[in-house]
């Protein structure tokens, strides 16, 4: 058996700190868009394909984009489907491969909903920061993204102030 590896003062404030904001965060973020009936994973589906060329990724990616399982994804995607706003086909080079493509009203929906959710963003988070935070935030959130998925796409992001 070996011994605990146990947080020092300074890791424990950290890791309190980050597990106050993983669990505060989300609901502060659902908030704002539970008018829509839709949740915080359902705008980020959303939002990734609106990001997307031709609005379109292949599910396993979008699974990446969202840090989401496939299964769980599926489900998210079939739900947005009956709503209208996403629709799923067969990729034309690869039968195996499904896509998922944002459709017009879903990004008529996403159009719509984007300003609220940005400005809830804003407040729960860039409103208290500097810009040397928000540097901060970045390099430290993905740092801890690599340690958790190392193949995470935010990791191949390029900045867009380069």
């Amino acid at each position: 058996m070996t011994s605990a590896r146990w947080l020092d003062p300074e890791e424990r404030q950290a890791w309190l700190a980050l597990l106050a904001v993983t669990t505060l965060l989300p609901g502060k973020l659902d908030a704002v868009l539970q008018q829509a009936k839709v949740t915080l994973f359902d705008y980020n589906v959303l939002a990734m394909l609106s990001e997307a060329e031709d609005r379109t990724l292949p599910m396993s990616e979008l699974a990446s984009r969202t840090y989401s399982s496939l299964s769980r994804l599926s489900h998210v995607v079939k739900k947005l489907e009956q709503r209208g706003w996403v629709s799923r086909s067969q990729c034309a080079d690869d039968a195996r491969v499904t896509m998922a493509t944002l459709s017009d009203q879903g990004f008529k929906t996403i159009d719509e909903l984007a300003p609220a959710h940005v400005e809830s963003v804003r407040q729960v988070i860039f409103d208290g920061l500097d810009r040397r935070d928000v540097a901060d935030l970045e390099r430290i959130g993905k740092k801890v993204v690599e340690l958790l998925e190392p193949t995470s796409w935010v990791l191949r992001e390029p900045r867009l102030n380069s």
